[in-house]
């Protein structure tokens, strides 16, 4: 029998088992705010591969995300189990040039 997870589990098991994921205001496909739409629009020109999660779909995911990161804002970007940061962080990251080495060091 599968053990069920409690969505804050099941948070931390995404996040430590998911190379790169971005918790995010709608999907990478169709990003719900400014910030999420930078943080895609950055990764994409990375061509990695990544997990999107949608915190619009369930309140109680951004209030169990930030209880774990102790981050308040989203969107939320973690590679190999460690948060990233924000928007403003990722982009920082990007100017400076590092933000490609740390995703390549998840092998995607």
């Amino acid at each position: 029998m599968e053990e069920v997870l409690t969505q804050k589990e099941q948070i931390i098991h995404d996040i430590e088992n998911t190379p790169i994921i971005l918790f995010m205001k709608g999907t990478k496909d169709r990003p719900m705010c400014g910030f999420s739409a930078r943080v895609v629009s950055i990764l994409n020109n990375h061509s990695v591969v990544y997990q999107d999660v949608n915190i619009l779909e369930n309140p109680e995911i951004r209030t169990n995300l930030s209880a774990h990161s102790n981050w308040p804002t989203i969107p939320q970007l973690f590679v190999k189990g460690e948060l990233i940061g924000g928007c403003d962080i990722v982009m920082e990251m990007e100017e400076k040039g590092e933000l490609g080495e740390v995703l390549q060091s998840a092998g995607t």
